[in-house]
Order: C-alpha cells, then sequence, then structure tokens
C-alpha cells in the first residue's frame, strides 16, 4: 500500500509539471462534511480486467445497487471517456499512461466530492494503477481485478476486437500484442468469468459495507 499523498500548502506559490506560479485554495466544504451529509464514504472503486472480463457491465451493475439506495455515486467507463476527455490518445504504451493519468485525478476530484467514483478501464500495466492509488489515502483506492481468463474474454468478444488483433487489423491490442499485468494483491479479485452478475455485485457491496463506504445492511 501507498503512503497517504502530501497536502499542499494553503497559498503557498508553487510550479507543477508546466504550470507556474500557482497556489492552493482550500475549498468551502470539504470532504467530511460531504461524507456526513450524505451519510457514506466516498472511495474510488477501480475495475481492471482484459476487454470483455466483465469491468463496464459490473461497475455499472454496483452503479445502480447504489444509486437505489440514495447514494452519491458515478461511473467512468474507459471507452466513454475517449469519447471527450481522451480522444486526443491512441493507444501506445505511454498514451495508455497518460490515460490512466488522467482518470487517476479526475477520480480524485470524484472523491473529494463526496461520490463513490466507479472506473472501468483495461489499465494493464502495473506502474501506472500504482500512480492512480498514490494520488489518494490508504483505503480509497479499491482495486477491483475482474478476474476472467483470456479465453472467456475472448469467447465474448463483443466488439469483434479480438478477431481483429489476431488478424493484424489492431495493433498493441491488450492479451493478444501487449502484455496484461494482473493485480497481484488487489483489495477485491471478482470471478466475472465464471460467476453470475448477481454474485459478482454482492461480492462488491459486501467488501463495501465491511469497509465502512456504505452503511451496512444498505
Amino acid at each position: 500500500m501507498s503512503a497517504a499523498p502530501t497536502n499542499p500548502t494553503y497559498g503557498e506559490v508553487t510550479t507543477q509539471g508546466a504550470s507556474t506560479n500557482i497556489a492552493w485554495h482550500h475549498t468551502s466544504v470539504d470532504r467530511s462534511g460531504r461524507a456526513l451529509q450524505r451519510g457514506h464514504r466516498s472511495a474510488i472503486l477501480w475495475f481492471t480486467g482484459l476487454s470483455g472480463s466483465g469491468k463496464s457491465t459490473l461497475a455499472n451493475a454496483v452503479n445502480s445497487a447504489l444509486f437505489e439506495q440514495g447514494l452519491s455515486c458515478y461511473v467512468l467507463d474507459g471507452d466513454n471517456i475517449r469519447h471527450g476527455l481522451c480522444k486526443d490518445l491512441g493507444f501506445s504504451d505511454a498514451a495508455r499512461e497518460e490515460n490512466i493519468r488522467r482518470i487517476g485525478e479526475v477520480s480524485k476530484l470524484f472523491l473529494d466530492a463526496g461520490v463513490v467514483v466507479l472506473t472501468a478501464f483495461v489499465s494493464p500495466f502495473k506502474a501506472d494503477r500504482d500512480k492512480a492509488r498514490a494520488l489518494v489515502d490508504p483505503g480509497d483506492f479499491i482495486e477491483i481485478h475482474c478476474a476472467a481468463d483470456l479465453e472467456v474474454c475472448e469467447g465474448r468478444d463483443t466488439k469483434g476486437l479480438y478477431a481483429k488483433a489476431r488478424a493484424g487489423e489492431i495493433k498493441e491490442f491488450t492479451g493478444i500484442s501487449s502484455p496484461y499485468e494482473a493485480p497481484e494483491q488487489p483489495e477485491l479479485r471478482v470471478d466475472t468469468g465464471a460467476q453470475s452478475l448477481e454474485d459478482s455485485v454482492a461480492v462488491v457491496l459486501s467488501y463495501l459495507a465491511a469497509q465502512g463506504v456504505i452503511p451496512q445492511g444498505s
């Protein structure tokens, strides 16, 4: 687990990357105030797995369950994000790294806003996922490995991507011509290749309740 991130000093003029002469300003309402008002913690649920492993399906099903309970939640889906925020990025290793960097920063904003944010991205590289985790405090980043194996994912092939990758029509495709580094110690490993969606949702909700993210019995 990573150490807690360093909090910026209010009013201190600094340089961050290419941004010069900037200072951090504290907002009038903080995360703890939002949690008190809403009755639940915020958290980042980071769903990772091969294409076709069920990341988006599970993230959206959990999102629906949380919403039905009156909790604040939002899904950041890999394909949807590439329609806007990340539409300038391709699928090279460097582009994938930048894609996940942006999502990590956006997820951190949702966390501060008091929302349970569910991200559904292949995010194939451990180093990139670790960088996203390091942005927030321990316990705020919940890595969920959708652990369907390649054979199952390729059999689903809902978008025909594996067939195109094997035919050489898609370069640098995760699981075929680009590696997937599976999480070694995720908070949750869900067998989305074998168990039902209902059972997978129950596993995630049970974990969130046990960790105090959502109320027990909700």
